[in-house]
């Protein structure tokens, strides 16, 4: 719907240029009516022109009232000959309030002059925008006291007056009051009050507004019309598609922005349209509302379209168009259109103003392109434009962000010197290089706020948010406790800022007693600060510190919430406090508060924890009912639970659930080969290992042990040798149960009791050293195993440069040791193994054993060399 009516639009709107061209050469249609055009303003227009009579004198007049402070004789030379446009000219001129009411009432008590209601109504406007509101009442009852009525012009003064000062209902009584005398808003009063509404973000009070006051106006137009010809029920319900209200472009204008702010793009594309087909004269507020609203939508094609037709429609682009366009395509990521338009602007003979060069400013600051700030910061001093708080902060960012602390300093200091910059522009800076990291640049500029004497709590909040970012804890809390020897009160933004900064690094005990001081200031209004302390207790294992921590919050009758509680049930579900746990549960039950899945996640940890199988299952039971589901964690607590119970079908469900989803992580297959290795189904078991392998599931030492085990009980040599290559490869440090299962297999290989036990000897002595032993006796039992099996006459002689190589490696005393160890474990498992198989051929056994023995000996004499 809405792409047709931008159709319809652009159909209309070419058509109107096309008829606006030829406009200047056609005549007057022969149906041309005058009186058919605008509803006419019943406005009395005071303009500030000249009028030829008396043109001369006015200068005279205005610079006599200047220079001569008393009213008598400043306008002695004119007495009894000034007009009543002359008198609306005075007082239009005045620029103090004091001076104008002075001026009003010296003609008001002048028997020679009698003010009129367009008088009154300038001194409304005066008063009224110097805020002298008693003034203003003053001057209403003396209006009322001189038979001067009130016109519909009046009312929209005092309610536009009242509006722009933010008296939203006293501006609001003033149209009562008018209603009340029987008067209805003119159009203009009309659009004073949309803008009323506007301003206050009540959109559908603006609509509603002007479609009743358009339901009025209609009513009145056909009355003049049709004379009285119609009764006014008849009157009344006519359609609105049959009325002729037309309106005029500043009123059309109100209207499109109202329904832009409200973002009801099909109401004002439609007022758009109805403005473009009944011929009203479209104007550059109106395409620039237009392109703005478009912009905001994302319709960039209409904003094209419109930018293009501006000159068709002779309604030439402005500075606000350009600028409209720089921010609508800044927030589309295209700054280097955006910085085109600004050429654009330049060429059109159009000075950019501080918008066009802030909106510009700040995309460049944000994106860091630091050459092009610099330069349009140039253009600006070249002529002569103030560079705002708001640029002055955006670009200290830039270059602390860009890492030129040197410029960023300098930038900061041509602005301190100078006196320009106010607290909240000091406390930008010191943010600016405090979230950074750069605590000392922030603490410079903290003393050059306080040079100026500048301080406010803002610039001791960022401060001490610096400090935290920074580690600078103590340096927080000193800050924080000399606020009010310079007068500043710290808010709650202070305390919650400390608090969270203390609370986070681990330091409850020091934050608590910041806690109690803002309890006590009354900043307490909920229990968030209190979870954060209590929090980092648990968090320290500090149960008891806790606990206590609560019972002061209770005290002070603030209410925990679902956090509160799952931070302190989780605490004691990982100290394993079933029964402090589950107190917590209950209290929380009876406050009304749900449970959640962190909750729940919380309490299955502690079931498993201490066995509580169908405690476990009916928590379960709720996170598998609830929208998220149960996390991979619960669920891993529950296949361990499983584990422990024997239960295989229920943890293969969970397991196939988890592997279906693809969530099943290491711990997952890990709890399912240590059940399928408990219950003995051995095949299995190995089929989790190899996918745990495949997988890359193996990235943590207890991983790693469990699979090595398994292979141990398995007498798989082979794939617990490769498993311990990946584990050291991985850089993954072996512990006792490693080694232990390595020596299962060695032992089970036929290795003797004795050799083990100086390897696992070794590992006490040094174990990060030692690993390439364990991995030398690994193979040398592989490499028996695999001549064993294929079946050869004789066993093969070692690879003595192999050897050579790690002897030379083996310059230590423990290496020596350990080469002798290797040795004799490929010496002792052969001689073992093949006695199990004398078929293998004896001879040629002993001739390997005898090769083996000269081979040892050589070593012995070679490490006795090395010494």
């Amino acid at each position: 719907m809405v792409v047709k009516l931008l159709q319809l639009v652009e159909t209309n709107l070419l058509g109107f240029a096309n008829t606006l061209q030829n406009s200047n050469n056609s005549p007057p249609p022969s149906n041309f009516n005058p009186h058919s055009r605008h509803i006419k303003k019943t406005h009395p227009t005071c303009s500030t022109k000249l009028v030829s009579r008396g043109a001369a004198r006015l200068p005279a007049i205005l610079h006599a009232l200047d220079t001569t402070p008393h009213l008598d004789d400043a306008l002695q030379p004119w007495h009894h000959t000034l007009t009543s446009r002359e008198i609306t000219l005075i007082l239009k001129q005045q620029l103090s309030p004091h001076r104008a009411l002075q001026i009003f009432q010296w003609f008001n008590n002048n028997d020679s002059y009698h003010l009129n209601v367009i008088h009154y109504n300038i001194m409304f406007w005066v008063l009224g925008k110097a805020r002298k509101w008693d003034l203003v009442q003053t001057l209403w009852s003396q209006m009322n006291a001189n038979g001067i009525a009130p016109v519909n012009s009046t009312y929209g003064t005092l309610i536009d007056v009242y509006g722009k000062a933010g008296l939203r209902e006293e501006a609001l009584s003033w149209l009562q009051e008018m209603q009340n005398r029987g008067m209805q808003p003119d159009e203009a009063t009309m659009g004073i009050v949309v803008q009323l509404h506007k301003r206050a973000r009540e959109f559908q009070k603006a609509e509603d507004f002007f479609r009743n006051w358009s339901r009025g106006s209609q009513v009145l137009i056909l009355r003049t019309k049709n004379h009285d010809s119609l009764k006014a029920t008849q009157v009344e319900k006519v359609s609105h598609s049959n009325a002729c209200l037309l309106l005029s472009s500043r009123t059309y204008n109100a209207l499109i922005d109202t329904y832009g702010k409200a973002g009801q793009l099909r109401a004002a594309s439609e007022t758009f349209a109805r403005m473009i087909k009944q011929g009203v004269a479209l104007t550059t507020v109106t395409l620039n509302t237009m392109i703005h609203l478009y912009g905001n939508c994302g319709r960039l094609r209409q904003v094209c379209f419109l930018y293009k037709k501006m000159g068709e429609l002779k309604c030439l682009p402005d500075t606000r168009t350009y600028n409209i366009l720089m921010s609508l395509y800044v927030k589309q990521n295209d700054v280097n259109l955006a910085a085109k338009y600004l050429a654009k602007m330049k060429e059109a003979c159009l000075e950019p103003d501080v918008v066009s060069y802030r909106t510009l400013l700040y995309a460049f600051s944000t994106r860091k392109m630091v050459d092009e700030a610099e330069e349009l910061v140039r253009e600006m001093d070249e002529r002569g434009l103030e560079i705002d708080e708001f640029i002055q902060s955006a670009l200290t960012r830039m270059y602390v962000e860009s890492g030129l602390i040197k410029k960023s300093w300098l930038w900061l200091r041509r602005f301190h010197l100078a006196g320009n910059l106010s607290s909240d522009c000091y406390s930008a800076n010191i943010d600016a290089y405090g979230e950074q990291g750069y605590t000392s640049e922030a603490e410079k500029v903290f003393l050059c706020c306080k040079e100026k004497k500048k301080l406010n709590v803002l610039a001791f909040n960022v401060m001490i948010k610096a400090y935290g970012i920074g580690n600078c804890y103590d340096k927080a809390c000193q800050l924080f406790d000399c606020m009010e020897k310079f007068g500043v009160v710290a808010d709650k933004c202070s305390y919650s800022s400390l608090i969270h900064i203390l609370a986070g690094a681990d330091k409850p005990h020091i934050a608590k007693p910041y806690l109690k001081k803002m309890q006590d200031a009354g900043f307490v209004s909920d229990c968030t600060l209190y979870c954060a302390v209590i929090s980092s207790f648990v968090k320290l294992g500090k149960l008891d510190m806790a606990e206590e921590l609560y019972k002061e919050m209770i005290g002070h009758a603030v209410q925990p919430d679902v956090i509160m509680y799952g931070v302190l049930i989780n605490g004691f579900a990982d100290a394993g406090s079933v029964k402090q746990a589950i107190n917590y549960v209950d209290e929380m039950g009876k406050a009304g508060l749900p449970g959640n899945p962190a909750i729940y996640n919380s309490l299955i940890k502690l079931y498993t924890k201490v066995g509580y199988l169908k405690e476990a299952q009916e928590t379960y039971k709720l996170l598998q009912t609830s929208d998220e589901g149960p996390s991979v964690f619960s669920s891993n607590c529950m296949i361990d639970l499983y584990t422990e119970q024997l239960m295989v079908e229920q943890a293969e469900e969970i397991f196939e659930s988890l592997k279906m989803n693809g969530v099943a992580n290491e711990f997952s297959y890990a709890m399912m080969l240590c059940l399928y290795k408990k219950i003995g189904k051995l095949g299995k078991a190995i089929q989790i290992a190899t996918q745990m392998r495949k997988l890359g599931l193996l990235t943590d030492v207890l991983s790693y042990n469990n699979v090595l085990g398994l292979y141990s009980m398995d007498r798989r040599v082979r794939d617990a040798i490769e498993t311990f290559k990946e584990m050291i490869k991985s850089s993954i440090q072996p512990d006792d149960f490693t080694f232990r299962a390595l020596a299962h297999i060695l032992l089970n290989c036929g290795v003797s009791k004795q050799v083990v036990g100086r390897l696992e000897v070794m590992v006490k002595r040094d174990a990060s050293s030692v690993l390439q032993a364990w991995m030398l006796a690994l193979s040398s039992v592989l490499e028996g195993d695999f001549w064993l099996s294929s079946g050869a006459g004789c066993l093969p002689c070692y690879n003595t440069s192999y050897m050579a190589e790690a002897m030379v490696e083996a310059s230590q005393s423990c290496y020596l040791e350990l080469l002798l160890v290797i040795l004799s474990t490929r010496v002792i498992a052969t001689f073992e193994r093949a006695t199990a198989f004398p078929n293998h051929g004896y001879i040629s056994w002993r001739q390997n054993y005898l090769l083996q023995a000269d081979l040892t000996e050589s070593w012995a004499e070679l490490t006795t060399e090395v010494c």
